[in-house]
């Protein structure tokens, strides 16, 4: 929660804005025309359920239209308001404008407790929010395209797109309304790890670059770098997942809303995956101790900390004990303004959401760009590509045998050269190339401006210089 002496959610995201503003020249009014939100919609509608009407409050706020479509998730969430979704719709602006995603930014909400209703309800419930915001152009292929959220998935997802099929039978790209379905409707391979994927990429190009582990002080790579993730839903599972079984990184705690698991020798992810998904009593989770007071554990000594659950979690309450001195932050606002000032007068290194978390929006943009041209990636190209690597293979082979080289290739190498690249391999190859550029963008005004005294000003000026481009390409 917020110390009550700091801005809300939306009003922090304005304040980082105007700080980053006040280092460019902009013309006068483009300003204030990139800061606010375009336009929130808000729909009350009602369901009948368990024998009686109940009403429901959703929000779809459209915060920057200078590229189209926009683009924006979903939650449910009881803690819904119209506040977190303007806040949430800005920041999508400026993450798709840093990673080069043509898209505005949007932002949606319902305010409900998912768990307090069964599939079938939330189904009805779903479509008939579907409905409200599809029959006011809130939903379309072409100007806004929602995806999942906290408290949704590929589920609802999917529910969405066919209560769209149903109000749009003419539309071929009907698909791509809505991203981040299952692959049977015409989801695309990596959506679905994608966020924690990006975190993955964000911190390997972080570690390949000397000044900028100069910074937290760590030294070497990330192999054996003790982290604590915060938040195992989608984005802090796939991150802890990746960054254990690739990397190395020892995931020293894990943090839910029921508590915290730690372990000095470090958690394995999946085995800690599986015992929560059986819904087996938290403390007898074998290896790893657990502390019901979780939030605590956000203090703990560690190299690395992923808070990758919900906004305003490092807070003026908490941060001055926070010790890692490397944050990613996988969740969006999980550090509050006041705490972000604390914390960089520390001198703690922080990569910030606007960047670490643009994986779920970037491979949302090869989802739609796949449902636009109907077809696969890679379905034109991989054979093609195989036989090309056979033949080069094969001439490898032959002159081997003519030189009477003592030399060959080994089995398992020409099997992996051989292979042509699947759409999952397509779609990791797109997300690191983009990862890496933006974090490079990043890092030359970082180091380079001495203006610019962190990561999260960096990414937020090079996000408004885009955004200007536009408006002023389109003579605004």
């Amino acid at each position: 929660m917020n110390n009550a002496a700091e801005p809300t959610f939306r009003q922090g995201v304005d304040v980082l804005y105007n700080r980053a503003a006040n280092l460019l020249t902009i013309p006068p009014g483009l300003a204030e025309k990139i800061r606010v939100c375009n336009s929130t919609y808000t729909v009350r509608f009602g369901v009948r359920l368990r024998g009686k009407v109940q009403v429901f409050v959703g929000y779809r706020a459209v915060h920057s239209e200078h590229m189209e479509p926009v683009k924006g998730g979903i939650r449910y969430s009881s803690s819904v308001n119209q506040d977190e979704v303007e806040a949430l719709a800005a920041l999508m602006t400026y993450k798709c404008a840093l990673v080069d995603t043509p898209f505005g930014g949007s932002k949606g909400g319902l305010c409900i407790e998912p768990r307090d209703f069964d599939e079938a309800e939330l189904e009805q419930i779903t479509r008939r929010f579907a409905y409200e915001l599809i029959k006011r152009d809130l939903i379309n292929p072409s100007q806004n395209v929602p995806a999942p959220d906290m408290g949704t998935n590929e589920q609802v997802m999917a529910w969405i797109v066919d209560q769209y099929s149903k109000m749009n039978t003419t539309d071929i790209n009907s698909a791509a309304c809505v991203t981040g379905k299952p692959l049977n409707v015409g989801g695309i391979q990596g959506r679905t790890e994608a966020t924690g994927r990006g975190v993955q990429f964000a911190l390997q190009e972080f570690f390949r670059c000397p000044d900028d582990i100069k910074t937290t002080g760590l030294g070497g790579g990330l192999e054996e770098k003790r982290a604590i993730v915060q938040g195992f839903g989608n984005v802090g599972y796939h991150a802890a997942k990746f960054l254990s079984e690739d990397d190395g990184v020892v995931i020293k705690a894990v943090i839910e809303r029921d508590g915290a698991w730690i372990s000095d020798q470090g958690i394995n992810v999946e085995e800690l995956k599986n015992w929560i998904d059986a819904d087996e009593p938290p403390g007898k989770f074998p290896n790893a101790e657990f502390i019901r007071e979780g939030e605590k554990v956000l203090e703990d000594d560690c190299d690395i900390l992923i808070p990758a659950a919900l906004e305003g979690t490092i807070n003026l309450e908490n941060a001055a004990n926070i010790k890692a001195p490397l944050i990613i932050e996988a969740a969006n606002g999980p550090i509050t303004v006041g705490a972000d000032e604390l914390l960089r007068s520390r001198g703690t290194v922080i990569i910030p959401d606007l960047y670490a978390n643009a994986g779920g929006v970037t491979v949302s943009y090869f989802e739609w760009v796949r449902n636009i041209s109907q077809i696969r990636f890679g379905r034109l190209e991989r054979r093609r590509e195989e036989a090309r690597h056979a033949m080069l293979l094969d001439e490898l082979d032959r002159l081997s045998s003519l030189l009477g080289a003592d030399w060959s290739l080994s089995h398992d190498f020409k099997q992996k050269y051989m292979q042509g690249a699947e759409e999952l391999e397509l779609v990791r190859s797109g997300l690191d190339d983009t990862m890496r550029a933006a974090l490079q963008e990043m890092r030359t005004l970082w180091h380079e401006c001495g203006e610019i005294e962190d990561l999260r000003t960096a990414a937020y000026v090079l996000a408004i210089k885009k955004i200007m481009k536009s408006y002023e390409t389109k003579s605004l």
